[in-house]
């Protein structure tokens, strides 16, 4: 009896121990991602050959007791390393874990190399040659607080690949895993398996090498125990055999059925099926999941399925539409059949209203995933699932809100000829939201949840919010774009969200502004400054005006529209000057006396020697950028950034400052001392639909005595 590590991925840990033990061997620990046993040379080939869960077999060598003086090149030479490898073969070298004399893992592969190689130098005259990617021979040095473990690669790379799959879609699960969800979601050979999100077929092609009892080894080349000293070559080949006879006939009445509405990753399933040798068994169709109906002569079984769920918070609002329509079917069509889900969002579980019978955690790749099973029994099915999906009574309370503010909103932005205001702003305290609407879309930005408040219930809650807006607004969920606005630190304003690269256009009084929904925490577009850039372009009218802060240009193109004799742009990033500039132009503005500046706002002022009538400045609250030496603090500068105004106001002139930090207090007293005259208009630069929230920004207007 020899001693084994068999590698698995976090959560199938436990089905792969029971396989071990059903092919002879002893289970003796498991790990995480790791199950360590005892067995024979025959047991280790078969597992080799038959295991559907371990992703490598490796044999240990060695395991020293160490303490945190241990030096591992000592350790290793103490080991007899040809009776594992010969000098002729060459070798590689893998480090895992972690000791206090060994700075990283690539310095501890180096010298158990060092170590191996001067061994054969010092007995041979000759050491082995190091050859990272096909090595005849793979050692492994395991680092743990108190032994080193030194293992052989016993199966060679990683036992997932089967051979069948080459194609794969855009989310795959691996086949070792694909095999473990079958085994945990109760799924029997002699049952119908159904797979209505099949992608590129694993699910379905792992079950029907199961249900035929083949080995998944069987297509692999070689092992790597075939280039060991101790290699029983005709062992091997009677286990070989073994395999090959042990394949059974699919019992009757048994299919594997998969749909995809995406013919290319069908296609893709039937190169795998068929590659696998299992093209006959596997039905692969195009169809909806949220469409899909029962199967004429087809016996309850399993639902085994690995459907879209996405990777961020934004992906919700598709999604949960898609979950409830799938569910509904399932309910309609389906009633006896066990339905397996695995996901890495337990939000979306929510939408398929379901009882669930038992939940495992599983890690796909690095994501952390739940896979759950439901019974489909009468019970589940009675349950009446065409009414929205809500678990908090205030959620009414939320609908009727915002059926309430749409109805007074919608006539109001129809007069004032805006396409883009605030719906809904946290009206409701547990439903701690903003809901935009941008002309037939809405931007849900979710505020930080106090820390009083317990995350699943706010989970909740959201869940609540994303379900309930499109049906209240009566648009599609894919119209739909969800944030989470938490406080923003410098840069982190700028930070791009995703790569959608959608732009459209939106309007207010006249001035035609591209906005994008999805790639930034911000639009490009502050609907709370829409009052402030009326009135700049009320007030520009032949006069020079100064835009510091610009962001997108908003102000410089209101400012434009109203006449103004030139505008400045300033602000320190290209993107969004860029963006102001492809403003200008969907308003049809060009000119020389439209100027864009990218630079550090502070900097550039120092050396400006115009003159401005109107300027406006609203700058972030913080920032930290690596192209300003300091960082910058509204609360803490702003009068320095305003004093630094006084020789660049024209006789006459006036500054509109504002800002949007929460509880800013303007130094009225040191901005006096250097001449400024000072009017608050926090009050009066509220737009109606920010008049729920008046702490949303301040702003002032300064001018300066004659």
């Amino acid at each position: 009896m020899q001693e084994f590590w068999a590698l698995t991925s976090k959560g199938v840990e436990e089905v792969l121990a029971t396989e071990i033990k059903q092919h002879g061997g002893e289970v003796v620990k498991l790990g995480l991602g790791m199950v360590r046993f005892t067995a024979t040379t025959e047991t280790a080939y078969r597992l080799c050959l038959w295991s559907r869960l371990a992703t490598r077999i490796m044999r240990q060598i060695a395991a020293v007791a160490i303490d945190e003086q241990s030096d591992v090149y000592q350790v290793a030479s103490a080991i007899d390393w040809s009776q594992y490898m010969k000098v002729n073969q060459s070798l590689a070298l893998e480090c895992v874990g972690k000791h206090p004399t060994i700075d990283n893992t690539q310095f501890g592969a180096m010298r158990v190399k060092d170590a191996i190689c001067d061994q054969f130098r010092n007995k041979t005259g000759e050491r082995p040659n190091v050859d990272r990617l096909e090595p005849d021979v793979r050692f492994q040095l395991r680092m743990e607080r108190t032994h080193f473990y030194f293992a052989q690669d016993f199966s060679g790379p990683s036992l997932h690949q089967r051979g069948y799959r080459k194609e794969q879609g855009e989310a795959p699960l691996k086949e070792h895993l694909a095999a473990a969800l079958l085994i945990r979601s109760g799924w029997q050979f002699n049952q119908p398996l159904l797979d209505p999100f099949c992608g590129s077929g694993t699910l379905l092609i792992e079950a029907a090498l199961m249900a035929r009892n083949l080995a998944p080894g069987l297509k692999r080349p070689h092992f790597a125990f075939e280039k060991l000293q101790d290699f029983d070559a005709s062992l091997w080949h009677q286990l070989r055999a073994d395999a090959l006879a042990a394949r059974r006939a699919i019992e009757p009445g048994v299919r594997f059925i998969g749909f995809d509405l995406d013919s290319r990753s069908l296609e893709k399933a039937r190169q795998n099926a068929n590659r696998a040798g299992l093209s006959d068994l596997i039905e692969l169709k195009q169809g909806d999941a949220t469409r899909l109906e029962a199967i004429e002569g087809l016996t309850p079984g399993v639902i085994v399925t690995n459907p879209p769920y996405g990777e961020r918070l934004s992906d919700l609002p598709a999604l949960i539409p898609v979950y409830a329509e799938f569910s509904l079917r399932l309910k309609q069509h389906f009633a006896g059949w066990r339905l397996a889900v695995i996901t890495s969002n337990s939000d979306l579980l929510r939408a398929l209203k379901l009882s669930k019978l038992k939940n495992y955690k599983f890690n796909n790749g690095p994501l952390e995933c739940d896979f759950s099973l439901f019974d489909l029994t009468e019970k589940q099915v009675q349950v009446n699932s065409a009414a929205p999906a809500q678990f908090f009574a205030e959620s009414d309370s939320f609908a009727n809100r915002l059926k309430k503010n749409v109805k007074q909103l919608e006539k109001w932005a129809k007069r004032e000829n805006i396409s883009c205001y605030r719906l809904y702003d946290a009206d409701i305290p547990e439903y701690n939201v903003a809901v935009d609407w941008y002309d037939g879309e809405v931007v849900i930005h979710e505020y930080a949840a106090p820390a009083n408040v317990d995350e699943q219930i706010a989970q909740k809650r959201l869940f609540d919010i994303v379900n309930l807006t499109p049906k209240v607004l009566g648009i599609p969920a894919d119209k739909m774009v969800l944030k989470v606005r938490e406080k923003q630190k410098g840069k982190e304003q700028y930070q791009v969200l995703a790569k959608a690269g959608q732009y459209k256009v939106v309007s207010e009084y006249g001035a035609k502004f591209w906005v994008n929904l999805r790639d930034y925490l911000d639009t490009g577009l502050f609907l709370d400054h829409r009052v402030t850039r009326r009135a700049i372009q009320q007030q520009s009218k032949n006069k020079a005006v100064l835009n510091l802060f610009a962001y997108t240009g908003t102000a410089s193109v209101h400012a434009a529209l109203g006449g103004a004799r030139n505008v400045t742009t300033v602000d320190m990033s290209n993107t969004y000057l860029d963006w102001a500039k492809r403003n200008f132009e969907l308003n049809q503005l060009s000119g020389k006396q439209y100027q864009f500046v990218q630079d550090n706002v502070l900097d550039w002022l120092k050396g400006c020697k115009n003159q401005f009538d109107l300027i406006f400045v609203d700058p972030p609250t913080f920032s930290n950028s690596k192209r300003m030496e300091d960082t910058w603090d509204v609360q803490r500068d702003h009068v320095k950034l305003l004093n630094m105004l006084t020789t660049l106001v024209a006789p006459g002139g006036k500054v509109i400052f504002s800002n949007n930090k929460r509880r800013f207090k303007l130094d009225y007293d040191a901005l006096q001392q250097a001449g400024w005259q000072i009017k608050d208009i926090s009050a009066a630069s509220l737009p109606e639909d920010f008049k729920r929230n008046v702490h949303i920004h301040v702003c002032f207007e300064l001018t300066r005595a004659a």
